[in-house]
């Protein structure tokens, strides 16, 4: 699975669109990455874009866009109302998937001292990439702005993480960060009272609302020993809310950022608002996402509401995504499209259709033209798929099973393996054609020089080393799904006991159809350490294979014969 990380950075200019543009071309020069949005101010002289990709392409489009910034904009000349101290003045990364945030950290701190090594500006870590606790707060490592650089420099303890202690003053200083991912998200309420949709924005946040004396509304407001306010917490961490009343579509609305949505997803915030308002007298109907969320969110949203109807938790991804959509209400206002409003659908590589794109009969003549793939190795992924989703089906419909209700989390268990299995080997049937090209653009290098030809050869090394690595991971994988159905045949709903059999004899056939793939690509590799070991490995998945059919067969005989 491809890891992804959103990078934020804040630039010094928001008035003059060409410099603008000079840095956001920048960020398009780099394979890897997707511009999602640029938001200039012109009040706050400062620009805020969004792009995100792989951690690499983020860290190199990163790179030239401060570059770019440092060369266009001059620090000395800048008036804003929003507080800054570099041309640059914050570039955070935010895991997005597949990707910790220790990793994200890693990849901050690489960025930043690229920037003051290379640049010779200035940079501070803050937040999650922070060296010291202090520098986790951005109002610390800001503090003085661009004009307090100079001073702050000769103190030993705000020397700069990264680059020289020495005031810059075309380019100032810049923060490089990991934060968490932020959803700005906005609940529909079926009243047009701000000060009713703020009390609920108040019952929710973290910060919660001023604690008064007697009367929570009039009385009057605690202090602590310090003159602060004192506040009651809300219900939520990690949120923060206000309420406020949309003329646009004639309603109040909770106005939501979550910041962290792995401490308060989306779903909890939404579950919360609507027992907050209840309790009001008021109803939530529907919600509204402002930008974009992680796939991830989408799914556990869904996963949390078929839980809580006992429903299979093993439905596929698009499924998911509707359930979460329908129940957040997230189409309430307008019509939402998961393209537009899931990152990872939003930077999708369209360049080329994959297979497992095309109707049935489409794949079928493109396996049957005069092309050499898909060849074994697609089908053989393919076969592995049809036949975990039969198990996987057999194990929803057992789910769902009247009389059996007390059973549904068991069968869900096995139908949520079988998706993610299906979903590999869904990927792995493109995979095994990539892995084909890889070797054909391998021989297809130059081999002039001495120095060419052995970057040649080492290249088809590794593409044919490739090309058995992946029908490997189809016999693997299509090994592991006999478990599902063998499961299915022995405890599953026995009307589709058939299915399960089906299911077992199309993942043998996989086995054995992927076994020949790496077999036969092992010709090319003249590592024979490594072919020996992915050989031995193979033939005992494929013996361990046939007996696992045998016995499944088996199983499904004798209930077919009771039934």
């Amino acid at each position: 699975m491809k890891q992804l990380i959103e990078c934020v950075p804040n630039f010094s200019e928001g008035r003059d669109m060409n410099i603008i543009k000079q840095i956001t071309d920048q960020i398009e020069t780099v394979e890897g990455v997707k511009l999602l949005d640029v938001d200039p101010g012109k009040a706050t002289n400062r620009t805020v874009v969004t792009f995100v990709g792989t951690p690499d392409a983020v860290v190199e489009a990163a790179f030239r866009a401060v570059k770019k910034a440092s060369e266009v904009i001059d620090m000395s000349k800048h008036k804003g109302e929003h507080p800054r101290m570099g041309a640059t003045d914050v570039c955070p990364l935010v895991p997005v998937s597949n990707i910790s945030m220790e990793e994200t950290v890693e990849h901050a701190r690489r960025l930043a001292k690229r920037i003051g090594e290379e640049l010779e500006i200035p940079v501070y870590c803050y937040e999650n990439a922070a060296f010291t606790e202090e520098r986790r707060n951005l109002a610390n490592c800001r503090k003085g702005e661009y004009e307090g650089l100079a001073d702050r420099f000769n103190k030993p303890e705000w020397k700069p993480d990264f680059g020289p202690a020495k005031f810059n003053a075309k380019s100032g200083a810049t923060a490089v960060g990991a934060r968490d991912f932020l959803v700005a998200y906005n609940i529909n309420l079926n009243t047009t009272s701000t000060r009713r949709a703020n009390a609920i924005a108040f019952d929710i946040r973290e910060r919660g609302r001023v604690k008064r004396e007697g009367d929570p509304i009039t009385g009057k407001i605690v202090k602590d020993e310090k003159g602060n306010k004192v506040y009651i917490p809300g219900s939520l961490k990690a949120v923060k809310g206000i309420g406020w009343y949309i003329e646009e579509y004639g309603i109040a609305q909770i106005s939501l950022n979550l910041t962290n949505i792995s401490i308060t997803p989306v779903h909890v915030a939404f579950e919360e608002a609507c027992k907050k308002a209840e309790a009001r007298g008021i109803r939530v109907t529907g919600s509204e996402l402002v930008g974009l969320i992680p796939l991830k969110a989408m799914l556990d949203a869904g996963k949390h509401f078929l839980r809580k109807q006992k429903r299979s938790l093993g439905i596929s991804e698009s499924e998911l995504i509707k359930i979460a959509v329908k129940s957040l209400g997230l189409d309430d206002l307008k019509p939402f499209n998961p393209k537009e409003k899931i990152i990872e659908y939003m930077i999708e590589d369209d360049k080329g259709k994959k297979l497992t794109d095309m109707s049935l009969s489409a794949f079928a003549d493109e396996t049957a033209s005069e092309s050499p793939a898909p060849g074994g190795g697609s089908i053989s992924a393919y076969v592995g798929a049809l036949g975990v989703s039969l198990g996987t089906m057999v194990a929803n419909l057992s789910s769902h099973k009247r009389g059996w209700d007390d059973r549904w989390e068991e069968f869900s268990n096995w139908a949520e393996k079988g998706q993610a299995l299906k979903d590999e080997l869904l990927f792995l049937v493109d995979e095994d054609t990539r892995a084909f090209n890889k070797i054909m653009d391998a021989f297809g290098m130059p081999k002039g020089s001495e120095e060419e030809k052995k970057a040649r050869l080492n290249a088809i090394e590794e593409a044919s080393k490739y090309a058995m690595e992946i029908p490997f991971r189809v016999m693997k994988k299509s090994f592991e799904s006999m478990e599902i159905m063998k499961a299915m045949a022995e405890t599953g709903n026995p009307n589709s006991v058939s299915d399960a059999g089906v299911g077992a004899l199309c993942a043998r056939a996989a086995v054995r159809g992927a076994y020949m793939n790496v077999r036969i690509n092992a010709s090319g590799v003249n590592d024979k350490d490594f072919v020996n070991k992915l050989l031995e490995e193979g033939a005992g998945i494929e013996a361990n294979a046939l007996e696992a059919e045998k016995e499944i067969v088996r199983i499904v005989d004798e209930k077919i014969k009771s039934l």
